[in-house]
């Protein structure tokens, strides 16, 4: 069985059949509301559909999950039919013990070179190196579960799941661990030196690295100090376009308020504020880096650009932009661009087209979320061999980009809690302002301005950072001081908490009268 995914714009424009062109399918799976990224799977004989995979894809496809999502889902259930099949069974023959023996496949020891492989786009998989930990494994058996569901409520293939319900409503595929947020903040000696060291090109004293030879270093001085200084998850700062910064349009140096909606965790709209400090660096990645990436790669999108959305018009005011997109002018609203979308939208610059999103790379374009794991790994192989007696703590595991963001909110929170009540030594009395926070009076409550400040559906998730509020080792005499830029006159925390006590007040007004 091979799987495959839907993609109805590469369908129009490269597939030839002498049946169908590739705007008579492209439209079809449009009329059948056929989402991009649904999974198909053939059989690698007869290229026939499978059943009940593809009828599966097709009411995943229906229930609006992201692209990403839909082939992630899609190559774990093709994960588990490889391994069925070189244990002599199908899908709907599984049985409880072979459901348990690919748990453990999974999850205990790794993979010989005679076990099964996975099929992702119709080629292999690379060999697991080791065991998947408990998020990945939570998200498979989640998979899986509801793979059985479909096929026992909906399709009624089977009379029941192979999987016995065991006491308390555990499941067999249950990992029987239940873990908290995984919360990693940095000090503020261990963000200057992955963002000047690991990602700038700077040697622990800050002269100069000689032997640096990564190609953005302020691109990525500039994505530090942006995901600190804003909170924002990775996939909302790493696809920014200029105009929501205002460079360009606004007044150097000013802070920038802007939406994220279609780029934000499960659509969820928030006003996103960029201070001062945050923009200044990336105007500064703008005016020394940007522009020779921008002029060496805009030979290459002049010839992609049928494939591209060509804006012509753009109104940072209202938000909208105006281009043309497949030989049609199109209108959108900047706040509602996916990422795919934002990737190909170019506009005409001093050298030729160029792309409408704040970081590019080599291609000209934004860069994606491979290339955006290979800076962060290069740059922690650099921090480590860089180290010597001035290097600050390293972190126990290697550093994520979320990282970023669990310092940002840490430190707002614990700034806001400071000029509710300034400094509090005793630790039962400040786990009482806690509590008195979440039952008092909304106005004064820092967990939900950090909590609308992240974009959290519950504010219970965003009480998981209060453990770490009240560890003195990670305390700091002046939080969000410093922290973004390259001055020590800095109040950049100061300036984002003093903006978020402006923007909600009015709101919790006019929801008091």
């Amino acid at each position: 069985m091979q799987l495959f995914s839907v993609d109805a714009e590469l369908v129009r424009k490269h597939l030839e059949s002498p049946l169908l062109s590739g705007d008579e399918v492209a439209a079809l799976l449009d009329k059948q509301a056929i989402s991009d990224g649904t999974p198909i799977y053939l059989d690698e004989e007869t290229m026939m559909p499978v059943e009940p995979y593809c009828s599966w894809g097709r009411k995943m496809s229906y229930e609006d999950l992201a692209k990403s999502t839909l082939k992630e889902y899609g190559r774990i259930m093709a994960r588990v039919d490889v391994h069925q099949r070189k244990r002599g069974r199908d899908i709907l023959s599984a049985t409880e013990s072979d459901l348990i023996a690919y748990k453990r496949w999974r999850t205990q020891r790794t993979r010989s070179a005679r076990e099964p492989t996975a099929i992702d786009e119709g080629a292999p998989a690379p060999r697991q190196s080791r065991p998947v930990g408990y998020s990945a494994w939570t998200k498979e058996s989640g998979v899986i579960d509801g793979f059985y569901t479909y096929v026992v409520k909906d399709r009624k293939c089977l009379q029941s799941a192979p999987m016995r319900v065991a006491a308390r409503g555990r499941n067999a595929l249950s990992s029987g661990i239940r873990l908290g947020m995984d919360i990693r903040h940095l000090t503020f000696e261990q963000f200057r030196y992955l963002r000047d060291v690991g990602l700038g090109g700077q040697r622990p004293d800050s002269s100069v690295n000689r032997s640096f030879r990564a190609s953005g270093p302020h691109r990525g001085r500039c994505a530090c100090d942006l995901a600190l200084g804003t909170g924002m998850r990775w996939q909302e700062w790493a696809t920014v376009l200029l105009p929501e910064l205002g460079i360009g349009w606004g007044r150097p140096g000013e802070a920038a308020e802007f939406k994220v909606q279609a780029c934000a965790k499960y659509g969820k709209e928030r006003t996103i504020y960029a201070p001062e400090d945050a923009v200044d660096s990336a105007e500064t990645y703008c005016l020394l880096e940007r522009p020779y990436v921008v002029e060496a790669a805009a030979r290459r999108l002049g010839r992609l650009h049928r494939d591209l959305f060509v804006v012509s018009h753009i109104e940072p005011a209202t938000g909208l932009v105006r281009g043309t997109l497949d030989g049609i002018q199109q209108e959108f609203l900047m706040s509602a661009m996916e990422p795919d979308l934002r990737r190909i939208t170019v506009r005409e610059g001093e050298f030729g087209l160029e792309a409408l999103t704040l970081f590019v790379c080599r291609g000209g374009l934004m860069p994606l979320a491979d290339s955006w794991k290979r800076y962060r790994h290069d740059a922690w192989r650099r921090m480590e061999a860089l180290a010597d007696e001035t290097t600050p703590l390293m972190p126990a595991k290697r550093w994520r980009w979320h990282d970023l963001r669990h310092t940002y909110a840490l430190q707002l929170l614990t700034y806001l809690e400071r000029q509710m009540d300034g400094e509090e030594p005793d630790h039962a009395a400040r786990r009482r302002r806690h509590r008195s926070y979440l039952t008092g009076n909304i106005r004064y409550n820092p967990l939900l301005i950090v909590s609308r400040r992240l974009g959290h559906s519950n504010p219970s998730t965003t009480y998981d950072y209060l453990q770490y509020t009240d560890d003195l080792v990670n305390d700091f005499e002046a939080a969000f001081r410093d922290w973004l830029g390259d001055t020590d006159d800095q109040t950049t925390y100061a300036q984002i908490a003093s903006h978020a006590f402006r923007v909600e007040k009015p709101a919790l007004k006019s929801m008091e009268g």
